[in-house]
């Protein structure tokens, strides 16, 4: 495919980068100089230097009327330039657009895509926002992504020394714990030998799990994990530092999934402090400085069950979430862009890092490999595999197939089931039928054969 991606940043880089190494032609705008010339040498794709903007930039990317650019991908930092270089590709008849949109209004309903001609418009805050709420309600999560409109979620937890999981084989898991209801989908090994475990898996101390389960086994899950009981009391004190459009959207999502929690926000800002205190109603908003060792104390920072770090510095998140935890914070989020930040976990005391770029360049390119799908989730980047969910058409060959008679192959995996309000844990006798909601983990390699094999017959 001619892809023509507007903004070379980070984001606009990594999917560039990806679609240029699946044998894409990618044409990359980048109006900054010093970009554009960065870009030029670290990737094998066209770099044009411009205003993406512009009727006349595009031109050269080959965004022209009866023109071959089967997709424009505009993911920059400016909702203006991203929605209007998208309504010239529409109106040179590229048949897909895909906009990236800070503002949560552009997102808010879908009228404002469609007017402009935009397929997808993507906010990569609310998936944020949702991804630090599963982090928060399962304190000892690494990372965590929500399936099912909530109902469900993947977890990513270690195995502590003293957990009842440790020697034991994923087959006997069911009898020593009947009330579980989760599927191991991944597991990483403390030597480094990690994959896709069967029932023979035997875990160990310091096992590394992507788990799927209800979103009702989630704390009984974290309990096996981490026996401590002390560690997994309720959320009801959290401070949020940064009072962006980020920090915003978590402390509404907050005020919404928790309740009553004792809410503090952070912001340096005196203007956006007097408009966050009219927004966030009862929530403690306070000007000062994200790790002002005098003001946490005051407001208890020691008896804090979360501290999230919203700023638009990365090295301030990760500094400030350390400090915070050397102050007694039960578990701490930093919200990190830089790629080469995302295994300092392992070096500072920070409990969870979320990365918002990897998160927007995972739904743009779930939108270019699953045009069909409406519900992709690329899982850690560091295990090669995602996650689709697929609705079952009436016309599949699999309808009333049990999942032992498909024989998946080594690598896929039938997560969860969707069927009407119910939730399903699947096994082997597991029927599927139209209209089911199947959420598929696989392989990155392996999910365009399963993600085809669930889906319409008539769809190439």
């Amino acid at each position: 495919m001619n892809i023509v991606i507007v903004g070379a940043g980070e984001v606009g880089r990594n999917v560039a980068r990806t679609l240029s190494s699946e044998g894409h032609n990618i044409y990359l705008v980048e109006n900054d100089e010093a970009q554009a010339q960065s870009a030029k040498e670290e990737l094998d794709v066209e770099v044009i230097t411009g205003n993406g903007a512009r009727p006349n930039v595009l031109a050269q990317a080959g965004v022209v009327p009866s023109g071959d650019t089967d997709i424009l991908i505009a993911c920059t930092n400016r909702d203006e330039v991203n929605m209007l270089a998208c309504w010239i590709a529409h109106s040179a008849g590229v048949p897909n657009v895909i906009s990236r949109a800070r503002n949560l209004e552009f997102t808010d309903s879908a009228d404002w895509g469609k007017k402009l001609g935009i397929n997808v418009m993507i906010s990569p805050e609310r998936s944020i926002a949702r991804e630090v709420i599963s982090l928060l309600e399962v304190s000892s999560a690494i990372h965590a992504a929500e399936l099912l409109d909530g109902r469900a979620a993947i977890y990513t937890l270690k195995i502590a020394e003293n957990s009842p999981l440790v020697n034991m084989a994923l087959k006997d898991i069911r009898g020593k714990f009947p009330d579980l209801m989760a599927v191991f989908v991944h597991v990483e090994h403390g030597d480094g030998i990690s994959g896709v475990p069967n029932g023979f898996t035997v875990l160990r101390a310091g096992d590394t799990c992507y788990v799927v389960t209800y979103k009702q086994s989630a704390e009984l899950l974290q309990q096996i994990f981490q026996p401590n009981p002390e560690k997994y009391l309720s959320l009801r004190k959290l401070f949020i530092v940064g009072g962006g459009k980020l920090g915003t959207q978590i402390a509404q999502a907050v005020k919404r999934d928790f309740g009553n929690v004792s809410l503090r926000l952070i912001e340096k800002d005196i203007a956006k402090c007097e408009r966050l205190s009219e927004e966030l109603g009862e929530a403690l908003v306070l000007n000062c400085d994200g790790i002002d060792r005098k003001v946490l104390g005051e407001e208890g920072i020691e008896d804090a069950d979360g501290y999230v770090c919203a700023t638009d510095s990365d090295e301030l998140n990760l500094i400030y979430s350390a400090m915070a935890k050397s102050m007694g914070a039960k578990k701490t989020i930093a919200i990190v862009k830089r790629k080469d930040y995302q295994e300092l976990t392992r070096l500072m005391p920070v409990d969870a890092i979320v990365d918002p770029n990897e998160a927007l360049a995972s739904l743009i390119l779930r939108v270019v490999h699953y045009p069909r799908h409406t519900r992709a989730f690329s899982i850690i980047e560091r295990i090669n595999a995602e996650m689709l969910e697929v609705v079952m058409p009436e016309n599949n060959e699999l309808i009333g197939k049990t999942l032992a008679q498909i024989k998946l192959k080594k690598g896929v995996v039938v997560a969860l089931l969707g069927r009407g309000e119910k939730v399903l844990l699947p096994t082997g006798a597991t029927q599927l039928l139209a209209g089911d909601h199947v959420i598929l983990f696989a392989l990155t390699e392996m999910m365009p054969e399963a993600a085809k094999l669930f889906s319409s017959n008539e769809q190439e």
